[in-house]
């Protein structure tokens, strides 16, 4: 009866990934090299798939390495990737190399977010992005997404809101289309309600994507920053799979002169666990 049960979980959740996908049977057998027959016999619970066949589908479907595992879990058999906690000792050398990369940033913002931006660590120079933000919202853990969008937070401040605002959303919209969660779709909806709709008319752009500069006031002027982001391409635990590094670039020599007096010589940078 367990064994039906596994089959049947992993049944569910083949479908439902290959149909968030947007792919036909036969698309996704070619590119986990077995056939439509045998994939639709798992899909349909009559063939109970080993462990290779999971994880050769998974990384078909392109899942994160988290994803990867509830799969193997909804098959019967034992995740494959670890998932280690940021202050483990076996991952000193990250932590290490994370406040390096942090502090080589400097005098420009830099944080490390978990999904759905979650804060990890900062450097000094992320003060620009924090401060006036009401004292609630700087809580930890603090959401750097909820931070820059909330009228008591950055928004009140960013002068191109309804670009960069809807730079944010679009980009978890994408994010969703890949792994849906009920979580994260109550989170957009929950964010767009903070984003102004965007003007329209002659004379105002077009875009929405990459290129959409944040417009930041502060009391020297205006700030201009375009923004970076990194991940651990091949990591192989789950933790270290899923942060990013957000940096802030200057798009100006004005932006880069104001932030360079803001945090001279200064080579120190939070954590957040």
């Amino acid at each position: 009866m367990l064994a039906v049960m596994e089959t049947n979980g992993f049944a569910r959740e083949l479908r439902r990934w290959r149909t968030a996908r947007r792919w036909s049977q036969l698309e996704l057998a070619l590119r986990a090299g077995t056939t439509q027959r045998h994939l639709s016999y798992m899909e349909r619970g009559r063939s109970r798939p080993g462990r290779a066949i999971v994880l050769r589908l998974a990384e078909s479907l392109e899942l994160s390495l988290r994803e990867r595992n509830a799969l193997l879990l909804s098959a019967g058999y034992a995740p494959v990737f670890a998932e280690s906690r940021l202050d483990a000792p076996e991952l000193r050398p990250v932590r290490e190399a994370i406040g390096r990369v942090l502090e080589g940033h400097l005098p420009y913002p830099a944080l490390v977010v978990r999904p759905y931006g979650e804060l990890v660590a900062a450097n000094a120079a992320v003060t620009v992005l924090t401060e006036g933000a009401a004292a609630h919202l700087l809580e930890p853990p603090v959401n750097v997404l909820r931070l820059a969008l909330h009228p008591e937070g950055l928004a009140r401040r960013v002068a191109n809101l309804p670009e960069w605002g809807r730079h944010i959303v679009e980009a978890l919209r994408a994010l969703a289309l890949r792994s849906p969660d009920d979580r994260l779709d109550a989170f957009i909806a929950e964010l767009e309600e903070y984003v102004p709709p965007l003007p329209y008319g002659p004379g105002v752009p077009g875009y929405v994507g990459f290129a959409v500069p944040l417009r930041l006031r502060c009391d020297e002027g205006e700030l201009r920053l375009v923004t970076t982001v990194t991940s651990f391409a091949t990591a192989v635990d789950v933790t270290l799979a899923e942060l990013r590094l957000e940096a802030f670039l200057p798009a100006d020599e004005e932006t880069a002169r104001i932030l360079r007096r803001r945090v001279p010589n200064c080579s120190a940078f939070r954590e957040q666990t």
